[in-house]
């Protein structure tokens, strides 16, 4: 599991929403969704911005690169994201 799939579903739990709802309120398909909580897909690049602000988070939260603080994480370059 990629950073991405396990932000997403921890936002997903967290918002006490069901999943079909925050589908239809961002007017994709539940199956789309499923996907990328899976890693089967990854969101496009507006659609990360459109979950990113949905969720009020930043895409670099979303992808792994900030903390929930906000706080930039460095990786070694050795270690796959």
């Amino acid at each position: 599991m990629n950073l991405f799939t396990e932000r997403i579903s921890e936002l997903l739990s967290e918002s006490g929403k069901m999943q079909k709802d925050i589908c239809n309120e961002l007017q994709i398909p539940k199956q789309k969704m499923t996907r990328w909580k899976t890693g089967y897909n990854e969101p496009s690049l507006d659609e990360l911005i459109m979950i990113a602000n949905y969720f009020n988070v930043s895409t670099d939260y979303l992808v792994g690169l900030e903390d929930e603080t906000g706080a930039k994480i460095k990786f070694n370059k050795n270690v796959k994201i």
